[in-house]
């Protein structure tokens, strides 16, 4: 098959889906792998780099999309890959269509069949191709809203960690999910307080043992409603598969908070879990509202394309190998459930509601 890794369009996202390394392995297989000229330089692989090992460089977008029978990207196409996209193109990449209800409309008008790595579901129920960003996405949340309580940033001034004759900080993280507990960890291994909301029990196990300074509560409004008062720092990590994202803390919440306070929505790809969230870039991250500094970057793992590249590419290189060479892919029940739409149609039921 001709397989075509496209460049990243979304704003300073530097992703390129296919490593050199795995290019090779899929060409050493029988299939034709095209990448877009430069699509891999912010990740810091060469057009050099994908040449040595059999790849064809395509020195546009338009001879991308032409030459490409399976389309492999990162992020959820948008403007000017949604002109070069055709109905017989089968897209495999993030799309998180739940949130983004015009792009499911121009998906179901071109007529395409798109995976989205996010529904692709292994048979206990886990994301295999969510996780690894999603850890990432946890410490970059974690990383970004320390910095951003510095006061230069806007912030309330406040050392995490604290040290002795100082107050620690406080950190609320919500879901104990990969990107939950990676927030988590390392709040905590900052030497904050930290407090994780979480329903499932076994998951509310897992973070009371995490550490001594970790406290696991069940989200009750009015627990929530308490803690978040003197929060320095709220994380949003809540996920329904393919669906879109529950709301867990509202306008009055944050309105409570302490001017100066960091509120990092990694849940935001979904439509956030914050009342007050929408959508930023990493080129004008945050606002504030009621004097709490929001982060709502959709795609917080391009930030680190080096490492983000390497640990999406080895977590879908087994299921673009299966698109390309199995012609009864759809038999295989975890890549059938991580069809979002297909033939005009939306097929993955969390996008039917």
């Amino acid at each position: 098959m001709r397989i075509g890794v496209p460049s990243e369009t979304k704003t300073l996202e530097g992703r390129v889906a296919l490593v050199p390394a795995a290019c090779g392995d899929l060409v050493s297989r029988g299939h034709e792998v095209y990448v877009q000229a430069g699509a891999g330089i912010k990740s810091g692989f060469k057009d050099e780099d994908f040449e040595r090992v059999g790849v064809k460089i395509a020195a546009t977008a338009k001879k991308l999309y032409e030459a490409g029978e399976l389309i492999v990207k990162v992020k959820e196409p948008i403007a000017g890959d949604l002109k070069l996209l055709r109905k017989d193109h089968l897209l495999f990449c993030y799309l998180h269509l739940a949130a983004e209800p015009k792009l499911t409309q121009r998906l179901l008008e071109i007529g395409l069949t798109g995976v989205a790595f996010e529904s692709v579901e292994d048979t206990d129920g886990t994301l295999p191709l969510l996780a690894p960003m999603s850890i990432i996405a946890g410490r970059i949340a974690t990383q970004v809203g320390t910095h951003l309580l510095h006061q230069p940033e806007g912030g309330k001034g406040k050392l995490l960690g604290g040290l002795p004759s100082t107050e620690r900080g406080k950190v609320i993280v919500f879901g104990a999910g990969a990107a939950g507990r990676n927030s988590a960890e390392l709040a905590a291994a900052g030497g904050a307080n930290v407090i994780v909301f979480e329903k499932r029990q076994d998951r509310l196990r897992e973070m009371m043992n995490l550490a001594p300074n970790v406290t696991a509560l069940y989200p009750y409004e009015e627990t929530v409603a308490r803690e978040i008062k003197n929060a320095d720092l709220v994380i949003g990590a809540v996920l329904i598969p393919s669906a879109k994202a529950p709301r867990v803390v509202t306008r009055e919440m944050v309105k409570s908070m302490e001017p100066g306070s960091v509120l990092v929505d990694i849940s935001i790809d979904q439509g956030g879990c914050f009342e007050t969230s929408k959508a930023t870039t990493w080129a004008e991250p945050t606002y504030v509202v009621d004097g709490v500094t929001h982060f709502c970057v959709t795609n917080m793992p391009g930030a680190v394309p080096q490492t983000s590249s390497q640990a999406i590419c080895a977590a879908i290189l087994p299921y673009v190998n299966r698109l390309a060479s199995d012609k009864n892919w759809k038999k295989f029940e975890p890549l059938k459930k991580g069809i979002n739409v297909e033939g005009g149609k939306i097929v993955h039921p969390a996008l039917k509601g």
